[in-house]
């Protein structure tokens, strides 16, 4: 068994990442997706456990000041956090999960699972990400003008990342996304227990031939 990898996406609002995320979970089968506890009510439709862990403030609160969460941040009125034992318990399963989370959240979670790999998707331009806001048609310009001011900040943190993909092209961008995930699985971090194996009976062999 290998430990599992910790995937951990961003992108500025508009460049695509959802799509991608949803396309990489329908290449690669074996990729999991972590399920986040928020304070606020659930949408209809909306089931616990499994678009949210849905929790009422005190418990959240609870949980934040015990340290039970790799990160945490408040969207709106409302928190959000991805608890940190659900990480390690899939690492140590073997089961590798992509969670989408915000460049603020990617950093809080490098900083906790250090071997947690970082993927940052730029829009090809800044006119190509305000022509997607603007042809989507959810937001006001107002809003897209400050969805705009917020990329850039976050672009500005990419270089922090393990990994940047440009989604100029979203098979292209894909096929790199699973690139990336097929190369981490070979690391020898998540290669640990086979290499053991092989190590150990190394040992033992040469023992023996004493």
């Amino acid at each position: 068994m290998r430990q599992g990898l910790v995937l951990v996406i961003s992108a500025p609002s508009g460049a695509g990442k959802s799509t991608l995320i949803r396309r990489l979970r329908e290449a690669m089968p074996g990729l999991g997706y972590s399920v986040s506890h928020t304070t606020r009510p659930p949408r209809p439709g909306e089931r616990d456990g499994v678009e949210y862990h849905f929790v009422d403030r005190a418990t959240f609160e609870a949980m934040r000041d015990g340290g039970e969460f790799a990160e945490w941040a408040e969207v709106h009125g409302n928190l959000y956090g991805t608890a940190l034992t659900e990480l390690r318990t899939a690492a140590e399963a073997g089961q590798d999960l992509v969670l989408d989370i915000d460049v603020q959240g990617a950093l809080q979670v490098a900083q906790r699972l250090p071997h947690a790999v970082l993927v940052f998707v730029l829009p090809p331009s800044w006119e190509e990400l305000r022509r997607r806001l603007v042809e989507r048609g959810q937001d006001s310009p107002e809003v897209i003008e400050r969805r705009l001011a917020n990329a850039r900040r976050e672009v500005s943190v990419a270089p922090r990342y393990d990994y940047v993909v440009v989604n100029d092209d979203v098979d292209r961008c894909l096929g790199e996304l699973v690139a990336v995930v097929r190369a981490e699985r070979c690391r020898p971090v998540r290669q640990r227990e086979a290499l053991d194996r092989l190590l150990g009976a190394r040992a033992t062999a040469a023992s023996a031939g004493r």
